[in-house]
């Protein structure tokens, strides 16, 4: 069984940052890559970046250049460096663990955005 923790969501002003974190614990054991989606009210979840074991990253090109995925392998700990965000930003963050074809989720992070 993995858990996922994630914390650092909240409200902000438009043009702002927060940082989310997400904390996995549990049976983790291998080769596992590790991510962040959202879902704002009405929408589908999306994807929002991802991060191999190794380090490689992708983001969806609605981020690209504001957002920073980062992993601490030693803390089995992912972060979003979120920055000049936008009130399109808001919604709930989840984190998510891929391994062994199954993929964990966390409970979610609100992120609010004022303009």
């Amino acid at each position: 069984q993995v858990q996922l923790v994630e914390s650092g969501g909240g409200l902000v002003q438009a043009g702002g940052s927060l940082r989310l974190s997400c904390a996995a614990s549990g049976r983790i054991f291998g080769i596992y890559d590790m991510g962040w989606y959202r879902q704002a009210p009405g929408n589908q979840r999306e994807l929002v970046a991802t991060i191999t074991i190794r380090g490689r990253t992708m983001y969806a090109d609605s981020v690209k250049g504001r957002f920073t995925i980062v992993r601490d392998g030693a803390k089995n700990t992912v972060y979003l460096q979120m920055n000049s965000l936008k009130p399109e930003d808001t919604a709930d963050y989840y984190c998510t663990l891929a391994l062994g074809g199954y993929d964990y989720w966390g409970q979610g992070a609100q992120v609010t955005v004022s303009s």
